[in-house]
């Protein structure tokens, strides 16, 4: 049995969603993933009478592709999607079988638009939590368009394949058998980059907003969730709702909820937001802000949006060392995410820059799977919790090193290895690695704000206790703010305080 029980259990409660029948072509020879493939296959059809199982001569083998009955779907499993993909996998044959993706209208009509044939192909690892968010995104549009197909290809399946194209990061997508992008991708993104996007007539002439938020991670979804609730005219602008939530694997600290993966939350924050009468505006960036009868936030896009308040919720991002060879080498021996790309480097050397929580909880994670871990550590002690530290220095395949100074990421196509200097004795070292997982902190994501918003020497916009900024009628909340601690439940409510103050605001003036 490749399921147990309990999710067996859970299964067979959607697939009596399914709406008619699938065919499921089934690609295997010997060896153990393909024994395990066509045991997985057939526990799905034993388990729904909607589910049939043919035979099949695929390109990839041991693989499977979901298809509805006399018609070829283009959806194709290249390894076994459990781990994070197993939603992918269920969510395809409920699409397949009939039942309607969970997408907005105007997204359904931009997908059955796109005219030309495309075949994508997302390398992922299965402890990848940022894959699946791709591989369904690529799976809805198969099945809404005959045009497209695409195909998961588990890179611990399909080695030599990986190696040969020197993927060393996932996901990573191909179209038409070139490269098309790397990381986390929704579906508006993806359509953007063939193309298609919504016309930017759409955001003109927008009516005043009695409150904007700009962002969509815990901070801004807050806001805007306490905005609407107060009965007035709210939008939200974001890049993508999350933000760095969505980026993280697993969440302990969240009051009142054990635990939730990123991804998860993400979706959470969406959906509560658009439950209430929220202008939702994404896959957009702020380039200004200027205070004139309204606030005015000029877009990328060259539209303008006002507002009688603003609540800038804009997150922070990974801090980048800025060292020769860090730009060049991204995706090819230089990552951010250990848990997505740290199988990509089994029985590899690498590094980790940063002696944060970040930092030595992602050298724990990877010395379980790579050869071996070196720490570099700027300052002379590790800033890691205690016990993150006794846990560290237990591996015997780890090295740490104290007070040193990255100086160059060297390779030639990618990474071979990395130069630092000790800081105390200026001497150099030289150490030959495959990978550098760089984790050394966050910068607000305020740069497009310039001087109209009072900021700190970080960048950090500076609120008081009401979270308002040096432009009446503007707030923050967040990340993108001083305050001293930087975590999700922080940040709702802050968020929430932000909503709350812009309504006392508006209320007042």
């Amino acid at each position: 049995m490749i399921l147990d029980a309990d999710i067996k259990q859970q299964l067979a409660e959607y697939l009596k969603l399914m709406e008619n029948e699938v065919v499921i072509k089934l690609s295997v020879s010997s060896g153990e993933t393909s024994n395990d493939m066509a045991a997985l296959v057939n526990e799905l059809a034993a388990m729904s009478s909607k589910i049939k199982i043919e035979q099949s001569d695929l390109p990839r083998t041991p693989g499977f592709s979901i298809n509805r009955i006399g018609e070829e779907t283009g959806i194709v499993f290249a390894g076994i999607p459990l781990g994070h993909e197993f939603t992918s996998l269920v969510l395809a044959l409920l699409q397949v079988s009939g039942r309607a993706p969970k997408v907005d209208d105007k997204i359904i009509e931009q997908i059955k638009g796109i005219k030309g044939k495309y075949n994508f192909e997302t390398y992922i690892s299965l402890t990848c939590h940022n894959c699946p968010e791709v591989v369904q995104a690529l799976n809805v549009m198969s099945v809404l368009n005959p045009d497209i197909t695409h195909t998961m290809i588990d890179g611990g399946v399909f080695k030599e394949e990986v190696e040969s194209k020197n993927i060393m990061a996932v996901p990573s997508v191909y179209l038409n058998g070139e490269p098309f992008g790397n990381g986390r991708m929704t579906v508006e993104e993806i359509l953007a980059k063939l193309g298609s996007t919504l016309d930017v007539s759409e955001f003109y002439d927008k009516a005043p907003y009695d409150v904007l938020v700009i962002g969509g991670g815990p901070a801004g979804s807050s806001a805007a969730v306490y905005a609407a609730r107060k009965g007035i005219r709210t939008g939200i602008l974001a890049e993508r709702f999350g933000g760095q939530v969505r980026d993280t694997l697993g969440i302990e600290n969240l009051i009142g909820v054990k635990y939730i993966e990123g991804t998860k939350l993400s979706d959470n924050l969406e959906a509560h937001v658009r439950d209430y009468d929220v202008d939702v505006m994404t896959l957009q960036r702020a380039k200004g802000l200027s205070k004139k009868e309204y606030i005015e936030v000029e877009l990328e896009n060259g539209a303008v949006l006002k507002s009688k308040t603003l609540i800038l919720a804009t997150g922070a991002r990974w801090r980048n060392i800025g060292v020769p060879g860090e730009i060049e080498f991204k995706n090819k021996g230089v990552a951010y995410c250990p848990h997505c790309d740290g199988p990509l480097f089994k029985g590899k050397d690498v590094a980790v820059i940063g002696g944060g929580n970040s930092g030595i909880e992602a050298a724990i994670d990877l010395a379980g799977i790579v050869n071996h871990v070196t720490v570099l550590e700027f300052l002379p002690e590790l800033k890691a919790d205690k016990v993150l530290q006794e846990r560290l220095y237990s591996l015997p395949n780890v090295t740490v090193y104290k007070n040193v100074q990255t100086k160059e990421i060297t390779g030639t196509d990618k990474v071979n290895g990395i130069t630092y200097i000790h800081r105390d004795t200026k001497e150099e070292h030289h150490i030959e690695l495959q990978g550098v997982f760089v984790q050394i902190g966050l910068v607000p994501n305020t740069d497009w704000l310039g001087d109209s918003v009072e900021r700190n020497r970080f960048g950090e916009i500076l609120i008081d206790e009401h979270n308002a900024t040096n432009i009446p009628g503007v707030f923050a909340a967040g990340d993108c703010t001083n305050s001293p601690y930087k975590q999700i439940i922080i940040s709702m409510g802050s968020g929430a305080s932000a909503a709350l103050s812009a309504f006392d605001y508006l209320i007042r003036n």
